[in-house]
């Protein structure tokens, strides 16, 4: 897969730093100077006092989007800009990121490659969350994972799963980690839930600390989809650790791979092993 064009960008900036500003013009003038147009979300303009455009009108405006900072930035504009299916390329600010792999001192001659197509566009899956209520649908999108809790840490939550309409499981404790396999080394990995390789068409289902120790994490195809019911009490489900959304005794949350995926520009030399190396110190 490639671009159909490298006309116009925009970019991203990690919230609350102002001290990336100088990085932002660094990345402008690489950008302008191969005949790139650039832009910037109003978000990140006006915390580096610079003109900005609403994310919506960014993404409707460009060909691809440009994260600078860590993952969290390049997971929050992966989920923001999904509906317009825009290739992310992740610049990390700092430490290596799992998915911002980029070193700022790479992206003069990484965007000289993009112009000469030296570089290589890998989808990931999302899931895709639909809660039903009484009220009506509320569907939520995921990078990362999907997690069901208990609203208080006094008291244990029951989570009743289907899979495919059937009955599948019941948990007791803390909840229910789903992560795509991007999402694996994150909250999943935490809980004791197993490394899986990006590209592949399933996700993950992880028992947050549950009661009973035969409960254990299990891989389901991609084209399954949970259901998970709280009859006993309220619950929180957490979108990519960075949005919350309350549902109650009555509602009913459908959860499956997403119809379209996330799509992260990378070198052609990027290698998952290698990262999982230095971010895990396998090997060491």
């Amino acid at each position: 897969m490639k671009l159909e064009s490298i006309n116009r960008i925009g970019i991203i900036l990690r919230p609350s730093t102002p001290e990336l500003k100088e990085m932002f013009l660094e990345a402008k003038r690489i950008f302008e100077s191969r005949g790139i147009e650039v832009g910037i979300d109003h978000i990140s303009g006006g915390m580096i006092d610079v003109m900005g455009q609403p994310f919506e009108m960014l993404c409707q405006n460009s060909d691809f989007l440009v994260t600078i900072g860590g993952d969290g930035t390049l997971i929050s504009a992966v989920r923001r800009s999904y509906a317009y299916q825009l290739p992310v390329l992740g610049i990390h600010a700092g430490k290596l990121g799992f998915l911002a792999d980029l070193d700022f001192s790479e992206l003069e001659s990484f965007v000289d490659k993009l112009k000469r197509g030296e570089y290589r566009i890998d989808k990931r899956a999302m899931l895709q969350a639909t809660i039903v209520t009484k009220y009506g649908e509320n569907k939520v999108f995921a990078f990362n994972d999907i997690v069901v809790t208990r609203p208080s840490i006094s008291k244990m939550i029951r989570l009743e799963t289907y899979v495919d309409g059937k009955n599948f499981n019941t948990y007791y404790g803390d909840g229910v980690v789903i992560s795509t396999p991007t999402g694996s080394t994150a909250y999943n990995l935490s809980a004791g839930g197993p490394v899986l390789f990006p590209h592949t068409n399933v996700f993950a289902l992880t028992p947050i600390c549950p009661h009973s120790l035969t409960q254990r994490p299990v891989v389901l195809p991609g084209h399954f989809e949970i259901e998970i019911k709280t009859p006993d009490a309220s619950a929180l489900l957490i979108v990519d650790g960075q949005d919350m959304v309350e549902i109650t005794d009555s509602d009913t949350v459908h959860i499956k791979l997403a119809e379209g995926g996330a799509h992260l520009i990378h070198r052609c030399e990027f290698n998952y092993f290698d990262v999982l190396r230095e971010k895990l110190g396998w090997g060491d």
